[in-house]
């Protein structure tokens, strides 16, 4: 786990802790890598076909026309898989009794913070029996946060439904 300390304001209680699941994260937006394998497809057969028609008519540049797509379908089909879990390394969520903290980042780690106090409702995406994406929003200043993929997220709901009623909100359970 990760050392919240540095993070907290004085007097500030760390409640909850913990990460994305690691499939879960990795493989979250696996519709682009379907788009992106079909792409990239394509995109090879356009190349060959660029290749012999280049040949053919001593025109080099037919070759280099599909090479955007060839790359584009790459990223799509696998590099974005590959990015996420390089980056599902630095993934950390911790909730506090003030705030909401989420660090995330490729090459520059960086740390998000969500006030409770401004806390007007959140919305659970349930990936599975104990997995959920939480989304927490601020109406006043439409800030939000997510955390991605995380596993018991009743934990973490208790502690924003608390937080909606100390903030004079309305706890309602509505399906998504």
């Amino acid at each position: 786990m990760m050392d919240w300390k540095p993070c907290l304001e004085e007097g500030e209680l760390l409640r909850w802790q913990g990460r994305p699941a690691p499939r879960a994260f990795v493989f979250r937006n696996w519709v682009h890598s379907l788009v992106g394998l079909l792409l990239l497809l394509i995109s090879a057969y356009w190349q060959m076909v660029g290749v012999q028609l280049a040949a053919v008519y001593h025109l080099p540049w037919l070759a280099w026309i599909p090479i955007p797509f060839v790359l584009i379908g790459l990223y799509l089909g696998v590099g974005h898989v590959l990015l996420a879990r390089v980056e599902w390394e630095h993934v950390y969520y911790a909730v506090t009794d003030r705030r909401l903290l989420a660090q995330r980042g490729l090459l520059r780690q960086r740390i998000d913070t969500f006030a409770l106090a401004e806390l007007t409702g959140f919305q659970v995406k349930p990936l599975g029996a104990e997995l959920a994406t939480l989304r927490v929003s601020a109406l006043g200043t439409g800030s939000s946060l997510v955390f991605i993929a995380i596993e018991y997220p009743q934990q973490v709901t208790a502690m924003l439904e608390a937080a909606l009623i100390d903030n004079g909100h309305e706890v309602s359970m509505r399906a998504l």
